[in-house]
């Protein structure tokens, strides 16, 4: 499960986050494992829409400023180069805004999520139930804000979760050892597809 991995939040955007840039090709490393074992991928993303004004409270004054991140339809909002599959459509605002998973290969999917948490008012937790999913592994942008977000609600419906450590910016030693404490599994890439080769171990 990759977390708002799009291009205006990519290292040299004017909102983007430091380190987002660097840790992409680790990201389509554990994203190429995942598709060779196929197993599904989810792509989580962040549309801000400032004409519903359904944003949250941190940005809500730039947004209504008339700054536009990852607004709908953009080449912003657009996942980073090489994260999709090749063949991929772009984003369905519409579709996703709407609550609906937009499908963009095989067992690969984008899921719109409209504050930190990717369960928050989204059909994640319905997706992957229909997948038959009872373990996440989770890699993107900004360790201390969704992705965190996003683990700790994980855990709380009892998923079993990973991390990829060096495939998700503004990692720190303190918050892997928070994370760590919850049960979480921290893996880096090469060993996130060991697990995943055909004769390693299951995760």
């Amino acid at each position: 499960m990759t977390i708002d991995v799009q291009n205006d939040f990519l290292s040299d955007s004017p909102y983007g986050i430091p380190g987002t840039t660097e840790v992409l090709p680790a990201l389509r490393s554990a994203v190429a494992a995942f598709r060779s074992a196929g197993r599904p991928v989810i792509h989580i993303v962040r549309l801000y829409d400032p004409a519903n004004g359904d944003v949250d409270l941190v940005r809500r004054g730039l947004i209504d400023s008339g700054v536009r991140i990852a607004a709908p339809g953009s080449r912003g909002s657009g996942l980073a180069p090489g994260l999709a599959p090749d063949d991929a459509p772009d984003l369905d605002a519409e579709l996703l805004l709407s609550g609906r998973p937009q499908q963009l290969g095989p067992a690969e999917y984008a899921v719109f999520k409209p504050r930190w948490g990717a369960f928050y008012r989204t059909s994640l937790q319905e997706l992957l139930t229909e997948l038959g999913v009872n373990t996440v592994v989770f890699a993107g942008c900004n360790l201390p804000n969704c992705p965190r977000a996003s683990i700790f609600e994980a855990s709380e419906r009892d998923y079993r979760v990973g991390l990829v450590t060096d495939a998700v910016s503004r990692v720190t030693d303190s918050a892997l050892s928070e994370i760590g404490g919850i049960g979480v599994r921290l893996l880096t890439v090469a060993e996130l597809s060991s697990h995943l080769a055909p004769t390693g171990a299951h995760l």
